[in-house]
This record gives C-alpha cells, sequence and structure tokens, in this order.
C-alpha cells in the first residue's frame, strides 16, 4: 500500500540525543515538521521550553541533530518480493 503524503503534514523528523542535559543515557527528542527547518525549529522551541536550555547549550545540541526525511517510507518504489 501506498499512502499519499498531504502537504500540510510533517515530511521530516529532528532527532536530538539529549542525555547530556537529562543525564539519561541514549535519551532523545524527536519533532516533526512539514521542512526540515521547520522541525529543527520545533525542536529548538522544544529545547528552550521544556528542558529550559540556553541558547549556546540549545546550539550544541542542534549541532547534533539528525534531519530525517519521512516522506521515504510514504513514497512508492519497488517492492521486493
Amino acid at each position: 500500500m501506498v499512502q499519499q503524503l498531504r502537504p500540510e503534514e510533517p515530511h521530516y523528523s529532528c532527532v536530538i540525543p539529549v542525555d547530556s542535559v537529562t543525564g539519561n543515557q541514549d535519551e532523545e527528542i524527536v519533532t516533526f515538521g512539514v521542512s526540515a527547518g521547520d522541525a529543527r525549529d520545533k525542536a529548538e522551541q522544544l529545547l528552550a521550553d521544556n528542558y529550559r536550555c540556553n541558547d549556546s547549550v540549545i546550539r550544541q545540541l542542534l549541532q547534533q541533530a539528525r534531519i530525517e526525511l519521512l516522506s521515504q517510507w510514504c513514497s512508492p518504489g519497488t517492492s521486493q518480493s
């Protein structure tokens, strides 16, 4: 089954390790957005609001961020049997 992407739905995720902030090994946050920048902006806001990170810490964490395209999972492609 192939799902159609909708313009208003998230197409990107931003994954950021936050173990240095929380002390919990392998902890990370994931945000979603309609663009890579949108996902990153939401992650920045989450770090500021929920984790009370200052600008310097946010910049360091965003350098470690992985922006991933979600639409590859919804795009038509070759199927393997």
